[in-house]
């Protein structure tokens, strides 16, 4: 029961995301985000690169949150970015697809 007008908002192709990372997120089975996640991104002037905080269970896609709002902002102001993973395991998984 997704709003019309946020429905193309779920997918990520709408989020104006060079072609190589929307074929890399659809190469993960990556098409589109849950409506919170959307949701959390169109929150005040988050991609302007103001602070989010949400919480979700385990699994339920917050790092697919940060990793939009690190992409956007990396690729549009062309400066560096930080990311804190909590394991080792997912610091190397993410390491290996984000390059």
């Amino acid at each position: 029961n997704v709003p019309e007008d946020t429905a193309d908002k779920l997918l990520l192709a709408s989020w104006g995301l060079p072609k190589a990372v929307l074929e890399k997120y659809h190469s993960l089975g990556i098409v589109q985000m849950f409506e919170w996640q959307a949701e959390c991104l169109m929150l005040g002037q988050v991609l302007e690169g103001k602070n989010l905080v949400y919480s979700a269970p385990t699994s339920a896609g917050k790092t697919l949150v940060a990793e939009l709002l690190i992409l956007k902002r990396v690729l549009e102001t062309r400066k560096k970015a930080l990311l804190i993973l909590p394991f080792v395991s997912v610091a190397k998984e993410k390491k290996c697809y984000l390059q």
